[in-house]
């Protein structure tokens, strides 16, 4: 999928080993003329001679271009005298038997402009000119020859006039396709930012309302408008995957990650999303690590998480994980109606979904296995899918490997189990610009037991704060890094900070330079923000 131009170097060097290649050829064909008689062996020891100073010559630019690799104009120049040189005498010295050699002459000229564009295309179609003139003014066959001249004149001047209206058809088509690919990538990259902070100010004020006193049809409101957000929200992070993927922005980092916490994690976030479907998760994975990129690898087991989910409602659902030749599969076994066999050759492609008659309707866009599958192509992983109707679905994912445990780290003990009031009197310096996802913040923080200082940009006080809570991107003013540096240089300490982001949460890390501030990628769901605001309490604390 992820496919660049090949760079200068590359089509060099390839251009080099053709070159030795055909040496050999054109010498192989004058043997072969010589033993059936149709060439005197003067002529053979003539092409015998100049093809093994072509295929020298050639070695000695294949060496150069392997130590000097990259653009050099003069090489390519230099590489056009030569190889037009050997066609032009081969040709010349050979007379009718070695007429088939313009066609090699006439590749090397649409090959020059393929490769390198029209300068050069045009560049070699003149040297293609003067080789005919030449061959012309040196061999009495050849002036004997004016209609077989005249053609090969005008095919050495329109097959590359043609390629050349080609190659600027394609150019602009790139150009086009370039430009367009910039305009939507701005529009996503902003829309992505804009959408996610009314999901996320949603989000935060569905927690706000389910902290508070509700009667029984109060909470079922309370409970349905999560359900629709968790959709949304599920669409949306689809959407942008698949965006990123196709813009080949997504670049695997690979670490050691724990997989029974990171697959227990998983599941602790979807704990509701399971209540809703009535769905009972069970996971059976031993305490092993694996080398993998932490964001990708959690992406594909949520997709496959929330396919179960959909799939399989009101059925018990496994995630485990087991050894399968040398290395790990992770596997997700459920027991819903399964998929029929017609089906599973086309459940990868894009925006295919299962449907059969009478079905109900199914939430999603038919993207989850498609981003699973490229997703594992990126971290060289196999993606397995069996399913029996009636019967159930595995759908797993094989490839991983184990390695030894890292040397941990003392790490403060997880915020989700511990009791609600563990943040009274927290002290947090609050940043946010937009007024709705600044007000939504602020309560559920006050709801929390926290003390809340709200501002839209660089603090202009600096009271004893424990933790800065802040958005990066605060419009032209400032950014999160620079109110985190300027509450730090006010307190003279190195005060704890939380970043929130609806931006590319690497391209943040790059620019904030500091991996001890954790970011989470909005919308934030509460229960993960209050999860870290507790375990960054308990590392204070425990300083």
């Amino acid at each position: 999928m992820f496919t660049t131009a090949p760079t200068a170097y590359d089509v060099e060097r390839s251009q080099a080993i053709v070159r030795l290649i055909i040496a050999p050829i054109i010498t192989s064909y004058a043997l072969l003329l010589y033993q059936q008689s149709f060439i005197e062996s003067l002529l053979a020891l003539q092409v015998l001679w100049l093809m093994t100073m072509c295929f020298v010559v050639s070695l000695v630019l294949w060496v150069d271009i392997r130590r000097r690799p990259g653009n050099r104009p003069v090489r390519r120049v230099l590489t056009m005298l030569i190889d037009y040189g050997c066609l032009t005498a081969m040709i010349a010295v050979g007379d009718a038997p070695m007429l088939p050699i313009y066609a090699i002459l006439l590749w090397v000229t649409v090959g020059y402009g393929l490769r390198y564009r029209s300068g050069y295309l045009l560049l070699a179609t003149i040297m293609a000119m003067i080789s005919l003139l030449i061959i012309v003014s040196t061999s009495a066959y050849w002036r004997s020859q004016p209609y077989l001249i005249f053609t090969l004149v005008l095919t050495t001047l329109m097959v590359p006039a043609y390629i050349h209206a080609l190659l600027k058809r394609s150019r602009r088509a790139t150009e086009a396709e370039q430009a367009a690919n910039l305009a939507k990538s701005q529009f996503l990259a902003q829309a992505s930012h804009d959408l996610r902070q009314p999901i996320h100010s949603i989000s935060l004020f569905t927690a706000c309302l389910r902290d508070s006193s509700l009667d029984t049809e109060q909470k079922r409101l309370v409970e349905n408008i999560d359900k629709s957000l968790h959709s949304v929200t599920r669409l949306f992070r689809s959407i942008l995957d698949i965006y990123s993927l196709d813009s080949g922005k997504v670049v695997p980092q690979i670490e050691v990650l724990p997989l029974h916490k990171l697959l227990q994690h998983l599941i602790q976030q979807n704990t509701e999303a399971a209540r809703w479907a009535g769905v009972d998760i069970r996971l059976h994975c031993p305490p092993v690590y694996v080398r993998a990129d932490h964001g990708l690898l959690n992406t594909m087991l949520q997709n496959l998480l929330s396919n179960a989910l959909k799939y399989a409602p009101g059925q018990p659902l496994l995630v485990g994980c087991r050894r399968k030749g040398t290395g790990l599969s992770i596997e997700f076994y459920d027991k819903g109606r399964g998929i029929a066999a017609a089906h599973l050759d086309n459940i990868f492609e894009e925006f295919y979904r299962v449907r059969q008659a009478r079905d109900s309707d199914v939430e999603g866009m038919g993207l989850g296995l498609t981003i699973v599958r490229r997703l594992g192509k990126l971290l060289g992983l196999r993606i397995r899918i069996r399913s029996v109707e009636g019967r159930g679905t595995l759908a797993a994912i094989d490839g991983l490997q184990r390695v030894a445990a890292p040397v941990e780290r003392a790490s403060p003990a997880s915020g989700a189990s511990q009791a609600p009031r563990m943040l009274d009197g927290l002290r947090i310096c609050l940043i946010e610009d937009d007024q709705n996802v600044l007000l939504a913040t602020a309560t559920l923080l006050k709801k929390w037991g926290c003390e809340v200082a709200t501002f839209t940009s660089i603090p202009d006080v600096s009271p004893n704060f424990d933790l800065v809570v802040t958005d990066f991107d605060l419009g032209r003013e400032a950014s999160g890094a620079d109110c985190i540096a300027h509450v730090r240089a006010l307190s003279g300490r190195n005060v704890p900070a939380i970043i929130m982001t609806g931006h590319d949460v690497r391209r943040v890390q790059e620019q904030l330079g500091d991996e001890e501030i954790p970011i989470l990628s909005k919308p934030v769901q509460p229960a993960e923000l209050r999860s870290l605001l507790v375990a960054l309490k308990q590392k204070a604390l425990a300083a």
